[in-house]
């Protein structure tokens, strides 16, 4: 791989890559990310859990925060790199490429890095191919291919967020029509749900695109010229280099930030923390300044900056040190995993693993969203199913009224929708998936009698 194809400026329906020329005050990168945050599927997230479910409390995380902080880093982390990119390849320079584009690129595949995450979590994920593995939709299984129903019972929150990137709600091809480069920058698992590798490759733990999408990741690897593995139904991708830097922006944050969430909650006991966090911040902390520090929030707040500023800075030298392994696409390893403070991060994980993912009120909340979820998509795909194949020319009123809550797009379906099973699953798997926690919690409740709407 080289830098000169993996930057250039193609959408969804370019024949030819634009130029930076065209756009007069924003770059195509800097479109990206603008088309994201007006996006509806990215101000979902403001309703959707990280870590802490429903919080009650202004200063906790959802996936909306999340995300912008995530971006916010890697940003930073962008720009860094660009920098020095820049400097050692000519062909950037003639290209009238900028620091400031590297940033741009990192931060909107950053910004959607959780787009596709269903509601209550990771637990989310596991709720949907739960529903498929062990519940009601195995009957589904009968007349699907191998990778249609491994999309299913392995769905994952990567896979879908590609979706929702590249198909518009009315079905048009494109989507928010984000450039390869953010895209390809977005998909840390350039592979199809099958087939399943051994662990090791950090790219190949899981997935990131559906059957439904398979031929336009295709073609976005093949204009960016991503390197190939295997041959025809093998076929899978080495990650464009600056994937490593999204997910080095993302590990950076939830492995500090979700820590911050159980301090601030006074889950974790604020001693172990300044153990924790002091030997990652190094150079960056000031025993001076943080004396001044009255407030417990004050040093809190001080030690998740100077943390996050020094882990910025050690990933962002460690993705030079390793490009040009990442062009010829050997390197396959989170940055993070490479960090010198890698023994006092596995401890914060594990803090937080015990004190913040396994609290009460976090199981229950998951536990919940196992119901929920399986209700929904029974619901929905009775109804949807009693609309693309109806019993005697007319769908039951009971599903005929429950399609009526589906999108529009779903509720007249296209015929390539009526005539697939498989787009017909992975659609209500997208709609489900798209609800707020809330949103999902009172659709459930009002569709089951619990509740009626007010």
């Amino acid at each position: 791989m080289n830098w000169s194809t993996l930057i250039q400026a193609y959408r969804y329906g370019d024949k030819e890559a634009r130029t930076l020329s065209e756009a007069h005050n924003r770059s195509i990168f800097e479109q990206d990310y603008d088309r994201i945050i007006f996006s509806t599927p990215f101000r979902r997230l403001q309703d959707k859990t990280q870590v802490i479910p429903l919080p009650e409390h202004d200063f906790v995380h959802n996936r909306l925060t999340h995300s912008i902080e995530v971006s916010s880093v890697g940003r930073t982390l962008g720009k860094m790199v660009g920098a020095r990119l820049i400097e050692k390849y000519s062909e950037l320079r003639d290209m009238q490429l900028t620091h400031h584009d590297f940033g741009a690129i990192v931060a909107a595949a950053s910004l959607a890095h959780d787009i596709g995450n269903p509601p209550f979590g990771h637990s989310g994920e596991s709720a949907i191919a739960e529903y498929f593995l062990n519940g009601a939709g195995q009957k589904y299984e009968l007349g699907l291919s191998p990778k249609e129903w491994t999309d299913l019972i392995r769905f994952e929150g990567n896979a879908n967020g590609f979706r929702i990137l590249t198909n518009a709600a009315n079905g048009l091809r494109g989507g928010i029509r984000l450039s390869y480069p953010t895209l390809a920058a977005f998909t840390k698992y350039p592979k199809e749900s099958l087939p399943i590798l051994p662990k090791g490759r950090a790219s190949e733990k899981k997935f990131g695109c559906f059957q439904s999408e398979k031929s336009l990741f295709d073609e976005l690897a093949t204009r960016l010229n991503l390197i190939g593995v295997g041959a025809g139904e093998q076929k899978y991708y080495r990650r464009h280099p600056l994937a490593f830097l999204v997910e080095a922006a993302d590990d950076i944050c939830y492995h500090i930030i979700d820590f911050e969430d159980g301090l601030r909650l006074r889950w974790i006991d604020f001693a172990l923390a300044e153990k924790l966090l002091l030997p990652i911040a190094g150079d960056n902390f000031y025993e001076a300044s943080y004396a001044q520090l009255l407030h417990f929030d004050e040093k809190v707040s001080y030690l998740r900056a100077v943390a996050i500023n020094s882990l910025i800075k050690e990933m962002a030298e460690l993705f030079l040190l390793h490009e040009e392994s990442m062009l010829k696409g050997e390197f396959d390893t989170s940055l993070i995993q490479l960090s010198k403070h890698k023994n006092e991060i596995d401890l914060i994980k594990e803090v937080s693993m015990q004190k913040v993912y396994k609290a009460r009120q976090v199981i229950e909340i998951e536990a919940a969203g196992f119901e929920v979820i399986g209700g929904l998509l029974d619901l929905f795909l009775n109804a949807l199913n009693q609309i693309c194949n109806p019993v005697k020319d007319k769908p039951s009123y009971k599903d005929k009224k429950i399609a009526e809550l589906l999108p529009a797009h779903l509720q007249q379906p296209k015929q390539e929708i009526k005539e697939s099973m498989y787009l017909q699953l992975i659609s209500v798997c997208e709609f489900v998936a798209g609800l707020t926690d809330r949103h999902a919690i009172s659709l459930y409740r009002k569709m089951k009698g619990i509740e009626l709407p007010g």
